[in-house]
This record gives C-alpha cells, structure tokens and sequence, in this order.
C-alpha cells in the first residue's frame, strides 16, 4: 500500500492583540515606528483607541514587552506578504526516483539513461534503486556494477550517497555538479 505524505502546513504566528495583552506594563510604539514611551496597559488602549487602530503585542519577551499601535489586518496581510516573498527565494530541492533491476534490457537501460540526464538537467537530485529479487540477491556484486555504471554514464555528478545495500534494495543519490 502507497502511502502519501501531505505537507506539512505552517504555523501561524499568533499575535496578542488589545484587551487579551496581560502585561502590566509596555514600551508603545505608534503607526508611524515612532516610540510613545512605557505605558501602562490601560493607557495604551486608550491611546489606540483614540486613534482608532489596534494594539498588538510585538515582542513579548523583550523588557518591558513591545507593543505596536497599527491596524492588525494591515499588519498581518503585510508578515503574510514577507513570508511568501522570503518562499520566493528558497528553492526545493525535488528527488526523482529511477528504479532498475538487475537483468534490464538495453533499451530499458538507455531509456532510464536519459530520464536520469533530464531530472539532472531540471536541478533534481536523482535516487537509483536497483531492486534484487530471489536469486538476483547472490549476484550483489554484479548488482554494484550496474549501479556505478549508470553513476558514470549520467556524466558530471556529485555523488550525496554512495551506492549501499539497504535490505533488497541498492541505494544511491546523486545530484548535478554545480
């Protein structure tokens, strides 16, 4: 049976925002980043309130703890507009499995080649499993071979797991050379 692995999803951040603030008292800073002062927590709602804009606990481990006067919709479409901004940069690197056995055919092999060669090309990293069944398990040796002939025939690589025997199954990972 397959099993599918969802990705895991982000956590969100959370914020405390106006009456569910507990500290006593915070250092305030407005709209603008300009620093209000330390405040008690009652002043400091006040204080939003006139301006009629949220106030949201920034930084609460900080002595005294920092809270920001801001509009909290505003802010949280803005940390939301970062974070995928900060994913832009970031590439995944994908891992395309190619699976051989021990007795493939020419054209199999050739096929399996290129594929190789194209993930290669798109930036992928390239997992070889060469699978060993019933009798084929003697024959490890010839087995290691195929492995590292189809290693050197993808060309220039960089070799992030040597071949290795993990239960019934040859293993080995390979990416471009950069």
């Amino acid at each position: 049976m397959r099993t599918f692995h969802r990705p895991q999803q982000q956590q969100r951040k959370y914020y405390f925002t106006n009456f569910r603030i507990e500290a006593p008292q915070m250092r305030v800073i407005d709209e603008e980043g300009k620093q209000v002062g330390v405040l008690s927590k009652e002043e400091a709602l006040r204080e939003a309130q006139q301006r009629e804009l949220d106030l949201v606990l920034i930084a609460p481990s900080a002595k005294p703890p920092v809270a920001k006067i801001i509009d909290f919709k505003k802010f949280l479409y803005q940390e939301e507009k970062k974070l995928k901004e900060a994913k832009k940069g970031v590439k995944k690197s994908v891992v395309k499995d190619i699976i051989l056995s021990l007795f493939i055919a020419q054209a199999d092999y050739d096929r399996l080649l290129n594929k190789g060669k194209d993930f290669l090309a798109a930036g992928s990293q390239v997992r070889l499993n060469l699978t060993l069944k019933g009798r084929e398990l003697g024959k490890r040796d010839m087995a290691f071979q195929l492995a590292k002939r189809y290693i050197t025939e993808l060309g220039e690589v960089n070799i992030s797991k040597e071949p290795r025997f993990e239960g019934r199954v040859i293993r080995a990972v390979v990416a471009r050379k950069k």
